[in-house]
């Protein structure tokens, strides 16, 4: 367990903690979101003693990357990139940037993937076409935000939903067809 590489004297030192807290501050440890929570509404910083149990969880550890470090956390990225969404979200608010690394990640996801070829991308993503248009939803987004008209080679798809495709067609296809 990572607790029993943690200096504890030096940390409480560092905090200035109370001693006769060890108890609950060795269960906060334990639990990712809990830790996450103390350092940034109780500390409102780092704290590197709880990392190693923060980035267990691909949300906490990108919330934490998100709102606390408020920058990149290379040492969790390895864990944010195991999450389609989370992956997500760290591209578009921390990296600000395409993060080829997990893009094989995100590509599993239809939803994910519309969201970082729309807010990343901010463009077309052929790679993931194929998997965007099995989501009829998500494909009439694509079509409709990103690609900004005609999708034809996903209309079959959106075609199964008769809700779905009537927008569709009243958005993108002239009446005379």
């Amino acid at each position: 367990m990572y607790l029993e590489t943690v200096d504890f004297e030096k940390m409480f030192d560092r905090y200035g903690w109370d001693y006769n807290d060890l108890d609950i501050i060795v269960k906060i440890m334990q639990n990712t979101k809990t830790a996450y929570d103390y350092a940034r509404y109780v500390i409102k910083g780092r704290w590197p003693e709880a990392e190693p149990i923060i980035m267990q969880n691909t949300e906490t550890a990108y919330e934490y990357a998100e709102g606390v470090i408020k920058d990149r956390w290379p040492e969790a990225e390895p864990i944010i990139m195991k999450d389609p969404q989370w992956a997500y979200e760290y591209a578009n608010n921390l990296i600000k940037d395409r993060w080829p690394e997990a893009e094989p990640v995100i590509i599993k996801d239809a939803y994910w993937s519309y969201e970082y070829a729309n807010n990343v991308i901010e463009g077309r993503w052929p790679e993931a076409e194929l998997v965007i248009m099995k989501d009829v939803i998500v494909a009439s987004w694509y079509a409709d935000d990103v690609i900004k008209g005609r999708w034809p080679e996903a209309e079959s798809f959106i075609q199964s939903n008769n809700q779905w495709w009537q927008k569709y067609r009243e958005r993108f296809i002239p009446k005379e067809e």
